[in-house]
């Protein structure tokens, strides 16, 4: 089985990340897309891709933490061929560490150069699920989007797939009480889904407590595949096959 970790956030120390695309590799996850959060951030990732071509890609965004920072220069990576999204970006209400007039204008921008560049937009929305929507309807939704560690239960599963949106699932989905999550896999269908780890965070069961790694998003899709009914198999396939798709990722 071969597996791809859609987003994570590899170590910036360059030795560290090394080892971690090696223990992924040895576990079967053989590509990933590490996620930047701030424009150094992304421009460090930009670096790790080309460390590792045809294994690690990156995406170039400034998360809405970070949204009081600005977006300048960012633009200037998202022409690079290392570089496969615009995100993470979106609104995070529960922690407001950027205001949230800051957040809602700096998440328009991205999309905004999602369509420029036509780019896969990778959101992260928390607690804030109306004003996403509102924001992605004046905007308008790019033809590739991603909600990133999508935590919603049905409803909002729904909403996101009617606009045409691919779910990407974290280590969240191991846990006994994301009941609602479940049902949301459930009913995803499975073109529309991929998987990841969020590493270092989110780490999945059984592997709480640790520092997450991408090696490890195979334990999301043995989940995933349990709570559909599928063959790991198929869901390692289908979100290999999804992920290229959606991230216009080079063939083999």
């Amino acid at each position: 089985m071969r597996w791809i970790d859609d987003h994570c956030h590899l170590d910036l120390d360059p030795v560290v990340a090394a080892e971690q695309v090696t223990v992924a590799a040895a576990a079967g996850v053989e590509r990933l897309i590490t996620v930047g959060c701030d424009v150094e951030q992304s421009r460090a990732y930009l670096a790790a891709a080309r460390r590792h071509p045809g294994v690690v890609w990156a995406t170039a965004g400034v998360h809405p933490h970070e949204a009081s920072g600005g977006i300048d220069g960012l633009e200037a990576l998202l022409g690079e061929p290392e570089v496969v999204g615009v995100g993470e970006c979106g609104l995070d209400f529960h922690y407001d560490h950027s205001p949230r007039t800051q957040q809602a204008e700096v998440f328009a921008a991205q999309i905004a150069l999602a369509h420029t560049h036509d780019l896969t937009l990778v959101i992260h929305t928390r607690e804030a699920w109306s004003e996403t929507f509102a924001i992605l309807a004046a905007e308008g939704v790019p033809e590739r989007t991603v909600f990133h560690c999508f935590t919603g239960g049905p409803e909002e599963a729904r909403r996101c797939l009617d606009l045409g949106a691919v779910l990407s699932f974290s280590g969240i989905v191991t846990f006994p009480s994301a009941v609602a999550l479940h049902e949301a896999v459930v009913l995803c269908p499975l073109d529309a889904l991929l998987v990841e780890t969020d590493a270092p965070y989110l780490a999945p069961v059984p592997h709480r407590g640790k520092r997450n790694q991408p090696a490890w998003v195979t334990a999301v899709g043995a989940r995933i595949a349990a709570l559909k009914g599928l063959a790991l198999e198929d869901v390692a396939a289908a979100t290999w096959e999804t992920a290229h798709a959606t991230y216009r990722l080079p063939p083999d």
